[in-house]
Formats: C-alpha cells, structure tokens, sequence
C-alpha cells in the first residue's frame, strides 16, 4: 500500500518533538479521520531555523508530517507559504488517493505556525 519512502518516513520520522519557547506554534486536526498535527517553528533571518512536530494519526499523516518539516526546514517564509499538500505526495513519491488527504494536516499545520509567528511579529 505504502511505497519504501513513506514507511521510512513512518517509521523513523525526523524532527519529531517540541521546541521551547517556539516563535510560531501552528496545530490542525482532521475532521474527517480525527488524525492531528502540532508544528513549532524558530525563524531566524525569515527563515525556518529549526522545525519540529507532534503528530497523532496514520502512516500517511506522520510519514507527510516528517517530510515536510524537512521540506520547509532553512526554508524562508514567502517560500513556505507556496507549499502545497501534491508538493508534499510528490516528495513522499506518491500516496494511495484515500491518504491524502493526510497531507493536508502537514500543509496546514506548517503554515498555520508561521502565521502565528507573523501574527506575533507584525510581519508577514
């Protein structure tokens, strides 16, 4: 069902964890299967200097978490903004079409952080 990428993803996810005194903090839930997502950023220079999650869901939605944070990771912030949710299943080279929406929460979750750090900052 899941390709090697995806399960490597799964199963030895990267940036797993929280960031103290986090400069935008971004959390989604999925209404349709009940998976979440918690994002914390620190920006540097109007970048993403460190990124971390906590994700509680499928495969799909912590192997989709994993990858985007290293995605966005160094990344400015007008460039974050563009990620998509097929930038994500591109990376993760493909998901079986009833997960991805899985992605979204990872698309969602990250850029709800870095509007909390513009709303924080008076930025954007």
């Amino acid at each position: 069902m899941y390709n090697e990428k995806v399960m490597e993803h799964f199963q030895n996810p990267k940036n797993v964890g929280e960031i103290e005194n986090a400069d935008g903090i971004g959390e989604v839930m999925s209404e349709a299967c009940g998976d979440s997502m918690k994002v914390f950023i620190k920006v540097k220079d109007h970048k993403v200097n460190d990124i971390k999650f906590k994700t509680y869901g499928c495969c799909a939605a912590i192997a989709s978490s994993s990858i985007a944070t290293e995605m966005v990771k160094g990344k400015d912030l007008n460039e974050i903004k563009r990620l998509t949710k097929q930038d994500i299943v591109n990376e993760l080279g493909g998901l079986p079409n009833r997960k991805i929406h899985c992605s979204l929460l990872a698309e969602d979750a990250i850029k709800a952080a870095v509007k909390n750090y513009e709303e924080k900052n008076n930025a954007e």
